[in-house]
């Protein structure tokens, strides 16, 4: 019986029976029966193989309607080492932008306050959650033009933070950017597009917490975006637990088009679903490839691209459709952030809930074509490298505008005052005595440099006589044709000058004039 009938045979002892039958009169097929047991190539000598299987195997990829169903095998060659190569563009795109996320926590802190103030202590107690990585005394000096510090009530012991002006401005505006429609728009459909990657079609909303600032969310997104956009999500709780979950109401076959594919339609062969994509890619400067790694992508960028919207759960972890498909996630799941960067933590984080944390951390080491890691700003953040283009952002997103307005502001040089004092209702006339006295004190001193002034021009007017009076006699000295003055010419003249120059020489002991 061939082997197609015994895995169609109804009864399970009898198709184990026949299978059994087969794999002993085909000693080749069992051979293969073990490959797909390990799933790994590498793992095994390919000695005791013929050729004619080898082929069977490498074209089982690509003709999966065989009537034996071999799985998709892992070829990646383990031996080969990929060395890391910086990119000084995208580190300095993750480095400019440190500190930059805290501070904008710290303001909207301060900002939700009543009194748009917040002691100094209260923002010691929330550092963690805010971000700050040293001190917070020292990061809000660190942004004078950001924050202001200052003493209410003239009691030197417990400052307040404040924010200036300009942050206030940017925040108006950026407040402005949140409330309009376009917006709201794009960003629900981000979110809808991050809940259709998931198997479920739903996210915990402690993990969209991680992600909002990459997704451009506003840090009230539950009460002020979700409500409005009712056909798409709904928020739960979950069963004994205070979190929630955030539910998929409706796909959305409009949004559920990747990138790679938006693109492929475009293009003048079009495109059906199971054709081959091959994904941008752009290395380092002074990256190698080795030969055998080259091979590889050459014949991995051939495989049949799966949208990250399908299904994948039937490939094998390790086969090379698997990682493709992984790698389609990936890349469409930074597509949709704003920045096209996140943290690692938070990626493996989301990798995790999909249940494809490993795939995630396997995809980063083996394409640094497509991601980049960079490890500044005291992090590792992975990037995109088809959203940069040397070092800045391809997509220009008002967001994006925003918060490098965010960072000009930060690096601006402003000079640095001491703590205001804000005097309280019962200090008013100390504070009004003080200033008098001061003015007073003020006035004193402008006399006294008017005096010492007149004193120091008299002397300068006597000076500049004398230099007058040398600069007329040089003038009136009879001259060469050069313009020279002629020895022994003016000797009167000359002799004028004895009385000034006999009043800067000093007598010595023995009589003798000696110059100063």
């Amino acid at each position: 019986m061939p082997l197609s009938q015994a895995l169609r045979c109804p009864d399970r002892n009898n198709r184990r029976r026949h299978e059994a039958r087969w794999q002993t009169a085909n000693p080749m097929v069992a051979a293969v029966h073990c490959l797909e047991a390990t799933h790994s190539l590498s793992a095994l000598s390919l000695s005791f193989l013929q050729p004619p299987l080898i082929g069977l195997i490498k074209l089982s990829r690509f003709h999966r309607s065989t009537n034996i169903n071999f799985q998709c095998i892992r070829t990646f060659v383990d031996d080969v080492e990929i060395k890391f190569i910086r990119d000084r563009g995208l580190d300095h795109a993750v480095e400019k932008e440190k500190d930059l996320k805290p501070m904008v926590n710290l303001k909207n802190l301060i900002k939700s306050e009543p009194s748009k103030s917040l002691p100094l202590c209260s923002i010691v107690e929330s550092k963690d959650k805010l971000g700050i990585p040293f001190r917070p005394i020292e990061f809000i000096r660190k942004y004078p033009s950001i924050f202001e510090e200052y003493f209410p009530g003239n009691i030197r012991i417990h400052p307040h933070v404040r924010l200036t002006p300009e942050i206030l401005s940017l925040d108006a505006e950026e407040q402005f950017i949140y409330d309009s429609d376009t917006f709201k728009k794009g960003a629900a459909d981000r979110l809808l597009k991050l809940l259709m990657l998931c198997r479920v079609n739903e996210i915990p909303l402690k993990l969209i917490d991680m992600l909002k600032w990459d997704l451009g969310l506003p840090d009230n997104y539950v009460a002020t975006l979700l409500p409005e956009f009712p056909d798409y999500f709904q928020v739960k709780k979950i069963k004994n637990s205070n979190e929630g979950l955030l539910e998929l109401v409706c796909w959305s076959d409009e949004l559920s088009v990747s990138v790679m594919e938006k693109k492929a339609m475009k293009g003048e062969l079009g495109y059906m679903k199971g054709m081959p994509l091959s994904f941008h890619m752009q290395f380092s400067r002074g990256f190698e490839m080795d030969k055998k790694l080259k091979k590889w992508i050459h014949e991995w960028q051939k495989l049949p691209y799966i949208s990250p919207y399908e299904d994948a759960s039937h490939f094998q972890p390790n086969s090379d459709e698997s990682d493709k498909w992984a790698v389609s996630v990936l890349h469409e799941f930074l597509h949709i952030l704003v920045s096209k960067k996140t943290e690692r933590d938070n990626l493996l984080c989301f990798g995790e809930y999909l249940g494809i944390r490993s795939r995630f951390k396997r995809a980063l080491v083996h394409h640094p074509g497509i991601f980049y890691v960079s490890s500044k700003i005291g992090t590792y953040t992975v990037a995109l490298r088809e959203g940069y283009k040397r070092g800045l952002s391809i997509e220009n997103h008002p967001l994006m505008d925003m918060r490098k307005k965010y960072v000009h502001l930060m690096h601006t040089v402003k000079e640095v005052q001491k703590p205001k004092n804000v005097p309280s209702s019962g200090t008013g006339k100390q504070q009004a005595v003080k200033e008098a006295g001061d003015n007073e004190k003020q006035q004193g001193d402008s006399v006294k440099e008017q005096d010492v002034g007149m004193q120091f021009s008299v002397s300068d007017d006597e000076d500049e006589s004398d230099d007058n009076d040398e600069e007329e006699e040089n003038s009136n000295s009879p001259r060469d044709k050069r313009g020279n003055r002629r020895r022994g010419a003016s000797t009167a003249k000359l002799g004028r000058r004895k009385p000034r120059r006999a009043a800067r020489e000093k007598r010595s002991p023995r009589g003798h004039a000696v110059k100063t």
